[in-house]
């Protein structure tokens, strides 16, 4: 079965989602870091460097789960119902993000600002890691039988595999943030930063690894369209030449071109995810004839085409408001009368 409009919107919704995790990725890198700035002036610097830009990249969440609804109704409406409680934490960990951003400067107590710093680094990290659950669970599949539904509880969301992929996503936030902020900051801060790019990435790539090689052990399915597909694996090779660019860019002192390695790191992973899955969206552990694709799960060829002209439309908007956004707050952080 071929239909050109599902497999475009699989490709659009996973452009998407890999530009929610590409930009909103330094931002819940940066609060991953933030409770190992010790100084005021340096958490203020740290909320200032994404104050402009951390709401205007959660239009790309928001983008892709309406998306998602339009063309795949019936995938989506599984993962809400089978994720629920993960993805009411994660709802109230952005929440609580946005939250404690907004409101830690609100009154000079240290009590009080402390207690947003911690709702701020306690958020992003748990947002992160529960992101990267559930991709470890797409991946290792879900109970959906027949009727395309299943039942999950808090206790059958934390299986080993999950775990090693929320984790994977919190080391690998850690080190697009810590890139970022190098970009963003100057003076002693910056040199302590840099210190930093180099832990995160050791421990990105320790994980990055482990779950490579679990993942393969585990999920041996996963190179089936690499195997149909042999120029697939070009994205292996964009991927590790990434990944290998990171430290070399911050060797020769490039690190505009270091973040945009990290970013090709993050934008592969989310393509080799892709690839991985295709066709399926929703991967049944019981029976892989149950699982939810892209064919099964998704809306009338009529839906998915007056969407397309819609999101033709309206694609080049986000881009474009993205993009000057990102122009005008370019530079490095400054404190002022209105900052954080």
């Amino acid at each position: 079965m071929h239909l050109p409009l599902n497999f475009i919107w699989f490709n659009l919704i996973g452009i998407l989602l890999t530009g929610y995790g590409v930009l909103d990725g330094f931002d819940l890198g940066v609060g991953i870091l933030h409770l190992f700035a010790k100084e005021d002036n340096d958490r203020r610097i740290f909320l200032n460097s994404i104050g402009p830009l951390w709401d205007g990249n959660e239009v790309w969440l928001v983008t892709f789960a309406g998306a998602l609804f339009a063309a795949f109704p019936n995938a989506y409406a599984l993962a809400l119902s089978g994720f629920y409680l993960l993805i009411m934490a994660i709802l109230c960990a952005l929440i609580f993000r946005a939250v404690s951003i907004e409101f830690r400067s609100k009154k000079d107590s240290k009590v009080w600002r402390s207690f947003w710093d911690i709702s701020f680094s306690v958020s992003s990290t748990l947002a992160t890691f529960l992101f990267g659950m559930m991709v470890g669970h797409l991946f290792i599949g879900v109970p959906v039988g027949p009727d395309m539904e299943f039942t999950s509880t808090l206790s059958s969301h934390f299986k080993l595999f999950p775990i090693l992929t929320g984790v994977l996503a919190v080391a690998a936030a850690a080190m697009h943030g810590s890139i970022f902020l190098y970009l963003k900051t100057e003076g002693d801060l910056r040199t302590k930063i840099r210190a930093w790019i180099w832990n995160t990435y050791t421990i990105f790539l320790c994980f990055y690894m482990i779950t490579t090689i679990v993942t393969l052990v585990k999920v041996p399915s996963a190179i089936t369209n690499f195997e149909k597909m042999p120029i697939l694996w070009l994205v292996v090779v964009i991927n590790v030449i990434a990944i290998a660019s990171i430290p070399r860019m911050l060797i020769v002192k490039k690190p505009g071109w270091a973040f945009v390695a990290s970013m090709c790191t993050l934008s592969a992973l989310a393509a080799l995810f892709g690839i991985a899955i295709y066709p399926n969206l929703i991967v049944s552990s019981l029976n892989p004839a149950y699982s939810l694709n892209i064919y099964n799960a998704a809306s009338s060829q009529t839906t998915l085409g007056i969407m397309l002209a819609v999101a033709c439309l309206g694609l080049p908007f986000i881009f474009a408001y993205t993009i000057v956004v990102y122009w005008v707050f370019h530079g490095k952080v400054e404190l002022g009368k209105f900052s954080y």
